[in-house]
């Protein structure tokens, strides 16, 4: 039986990032998962690893998944064209990186439609939210599941109480239409930028803040780079665990089924473990000198009513049936 393990590439060597991959034998299925995330505790390479192991050890002899993070294969401006070419078969990008192949998606974005990752959970697993799972068929995509990372949180090189505190600052955002309005509801500039020069961003200024999970502010070192970190839990970080329908319909009815239940027990499992990875990495910051602000119900408030307007701003794309199931989880 074949294990995951880990080896140093050429390329990981040169970027000091490591590259999960199995040990596949002749005849399998090969199938390459490609994610930007790196470290060993951030949800998604949890969720990425163990799906890589789940499937290498029960579809043993049919199927064998090697697993590339940190961008090693391909980074996220490279990897749904990639998907679609056949140089990769599964995917787990952010939800915001849909926007120009269906405006629906667009709904994970608005600030403030969960209260927290539960009610987005109860969301994915309504008719509303299994629906845009096949919402991009006709592109050749299809997703398998929703990936949690947990709640965003704005960081910048200043404290940032209000959001007036933020006007004319420069912020990286996802490409996402509605990520922008948001940040633009603030006073502040979008710049939208590839996860992977994050970091250096934020070293030099090109950038003045951002926003994101914990998980991800700990795990990338954003908070060394930052003067603190708001806890304004205004957005949900969510990914889509995907494949494409080529690579799907290329599989027999039974490895398809065996491949398909994989995925959702991963998902499910995965989804319940986010919130005590986010505390603990939440705790890491602080452990690690970085700086937290938190806001009382009335500064939270003000967050609030600064950023509701965009809802109303995207309701004719997204949808207000949509906006509604969201909303109401």
């Amino acid at each position: 039986m074949k294990k995951l393990t880990l080896a140093l590439s050429a390329l990981a060597l040169s970027i000091s990032a490591t590259t999960a991959f199995a040990s596949c034998e002749s005849g399998e299925i090969v199938a390459k998962l490609s994610h930007v995330t790196g470290g060993t505790t951030h949800p998604k390479v949890v969720a990425a690893n163990n799906f890589a192991q789940r499937v290498n050890d029960e579809m043993n002899g049919v199927m064998c998944v090697e697993v590339f993070p940190n961008s090693t294969l391909f980074g996220d401006s490279k990897e749904l064209e990639a998907l679609l070419l056949g140089d990769v078969q599964i995917l787990a990008p952010s939800l915001s990186k849909f926007g120009s192949y269906s405006p629906k998606y667009g709904v994970f974005d608005l600030p403030f439609i969960f209260k927290d990752m539960d009610a987005a959970i109860r969301f994915t697993k309504s008719d509303a939210g299994k629906g845009l799972l096949n919402e991009m068929h006709d592109v050749g995509f299809v997703g398998l599941g929703y990936w949690m990372s947990g709640m965003k949180y704005f960081s910048a090189n200043k404290p940032l109480i209000a959001p007036s505190d933020a006007k004319g600052m420069k912020f990286r955002v996802q490409t996402s239409d509605v990520a922008k309005a948001m940040i633009e509801a603030m006073g502040a500039s979008p710049q939208p930028m590839a996860f992977a020069e994050v970091y250096g961003a934020l070293q030099t200024g090109v950038v003045d803040g951002q926003e994101n999970t914990w998980s991800n502010i700990y795990t990338q070192k954003f908070f060394e780079v930052q003067d603190s970190v708001t806890e304004t839990n205004h957005q949900l970080l969510a990914y889509l665990f995907m494949t494409s329908t080529e690579f799907l319909d290329s599989l027999t009815p039974e490895a398809r089924e065996q491949f398909l239940t994989i995925a959702d027990e991963v998902t499910q499992a995965a989804n319940e473990e986010v919130k005590a990875a986010e505390a603990a990495n939440r705790a890491n910051i602080l452990e690690a000198k970085g700086k937290i602000n938190t806001l009382d119900d009335a500064q939270r408030q003000k967050w609030v009513d600064t950023m509701k307007p965009v809802w109303d701003q995207f309701e004719g794309e997204i949808g207000a049936d949509l906006i509604k199931a969201a909303a109401g989880s």
